[in-house]
């Protein structure tokens, strides 16, 4: 098989090839190989080889697979979360999702770029380099499972693992004309080193090409462990087998504007409003909001203030587990580090506990709608570095990190900065986290410029299989598998 034929199929159809004996797993591996070998040194995906093991038995048998550098442990190899400080260390063990990818049959052998500890909408770690798009290798495949996204876009793999905490999935989905579906919470496992990552909010998927590759693999996934804090509801029947019928008529609303983004790029509505178009002709009722139906600004102080928090925990746990010093970590780590720590163990609780809030006013809209829609982002992708730090900023930022007076940033032009930052462009994906709702990102949208801008859909509690069956819907209504990043 060569590379032409390689990518007209996805990782369910590579699997039946295989099955059948048209071709064997090493094919699809040297396959997979070459190809990042030719464009990993422009779009900077794949960060660690790994020795791809011989596959299992599975359903997934002899697909090429990669892995996220982060939360994704593969036993005796680091996971570097994209920082110089975890660079050396190996895992111990599998994470229980890596195990249940390999007993499927997928074939491991790469590991992807992702900012460091997965803190931003971007993909450029001072440790391994920026992850570029494939679309436009001026631009960011987004983040964090930047480097994912870009390895699928660029066609190395079909389908690539991921994660989500504030939008990881969904963004470099939005970003790279790819499916992205965050499960909802509990679902799948995160151990067995953690049991509720960011009490929940981060959760394991994938990045894909097909609908049907991100159903396939959220059969392999779904369902609990011995260590996890409780055991999920599982849907009576697969996941794949939801996607041959069309939903009923679903009651959709939509929203464009935010309060952190009340001005968002026209492309974001051109997304929407091709959406909406789709959506009609195919039969479903929707109707634009006149408001936000949560506490958008609100919300969004809520994730930033236990994102801060969660990240001083990480720096510091990295120091125990490596020895590291400051000078091992980031910048921005250090500054939103500095943050977390200058926040007050009662106000950390206070914004933890308004997460119901959001979630009943979330409910309430449920009553009357199936599925809120939005832009899954703000603004077209954007370009390498457009997030640095002002060079002014940094020396400021440095000297009171030096001098360990770094709490002082709450009171700095720094603090607004990196709120707009992180989330001006991406001001839409952190409600399905917080609230623990399933969400998905749906590519029906290139900008004039050539590059992808995804939409959003957020589901109720359990709404996985409905995301799954009016994607499934949409990519025959309007198919975006064929298009074929430049790279």
């Amino acid at each position: 098989m060569d590379f032409a034929d390689y990518r007209t199929f996805d990782a369910v159809g590579l699997a039946e090839l295989v099955a059948s004996g048209q071709v064997s797993a090493d094919e699809l591996l040297t396959v997979a190989r070459e190809r990042a070998r030719a464009v990993n040194p422009r779009i900077n995906a794949i960060v660690r080889d790994v020795p791809a093991p011989e596959p299992s038995d599975g359903p997934l048998r002899g697909v090429p697979f990669l892995i996220k550098d982060l939360g994704q442990d593969f036993a005796g190899l680091p996971t570097g979360a994209g920082s110089r400080a975890l660079a050396s260390r190996p895992a111990a063990e599998h994470a229980t999702v890596v195990q249940r990818w390999l007993d499927a049959g997928l074939v491991i052998f790469g590991k992807t770029n992702t900012p460091e500890f997965g803190a931003k909408g971007i993909t450029e770690p001072v440790a391994n380099g920026a992850a570029r798009n494939p679309w436009n290798l001026a631009h960011s495949p987004g983040g964090s499972s930047g480097g994912s996204a870009a390895a699928v876009a660029a066609g190395i793999v079909p389908c690539a693992g991921a994660s989500d905490g504030g939008g990881s999935i969904r963004i470099p989905a939005g970003c790279c004309g790819l499916f992205g579906l965050k499960p909802g919470r509990g679902l799948v496992p995160s151990g067995p080193g953690a049991g509720e990552p960011m009490h929940g909010a981060a959760v394991n998927g994938v990045v894909s090409r097909s609908v049907r590759d991100t159903a396939a693999m959220l059969d392999v996934l779904r369902g609990g462990e011995p260590g996890a804090p409780y055991s999920p509801a599982i849907p009576d029947e697969p996941f794949t087998s939801v996607l041959d019928a069309d939903p009923a008529p679903l009651r959709i609303g939509f929203r464009v504007p935010s309060s952190i983004t009340p001005s968002p790029d026209p492309e974001a509505y051109a997304a929407v409003e091709n959406a909406v178009r789709v959506l009609t002709e195919l039969g479903h009722q929707v109707e634009e909001l006149p408001e936000a139906p949560f506490d958008d600004a609100a919300l969004a102080r809520d994730f930033l203030l236990t994102w801060f928090v969660s990240l001083a925990f990480e720096v510091d746990e990295t120091k125990r587990l490596t020895g590291a010093g400051d000078a091992s970590f980031e910048r921005d780590t250090l500054i939103m580090a500095a943050l977390g720590r200058a926040t007050s163990a009662v106000d950390y609780v206070d914004a933890v506990a308004r997460r119901h809030e959001h979630t009943r006013r979330l409910t309430d809209f449920f009553t009357t709608h199936d599925l809120l829609l939005t832009p899954t982002l703000a603004s077209p992708p954007p370009v390498i570095g457009a997030f640095d730090l002002p060079a002014a900023l940094a020396r400021g930022a440095d000297v009171l990190l030096k001098t360990r007076t770094a709490k002082m940033l709450r009171f700095t032009k720094i603090v607004d900065d990196m709120v707009d930052d992180n989330l001006g462009w991406v001001p839409y994906t952190q409600l399905a986290n917080l609230t623990g709702r399933p969400a998905m990102s749906v590519p029906l949208h290139w900008t004039a410029g050539g590059l992808p801008l995804g939409v959003q859909f957020v589901a109720p509690l359990a709404g996985e299989a409905l995301l799954l069956r009016l994607a499934a819907q949409l990519e025959r209504a309007a198919p975006w598998f064929d298009r074929v990043a430049p790279v």
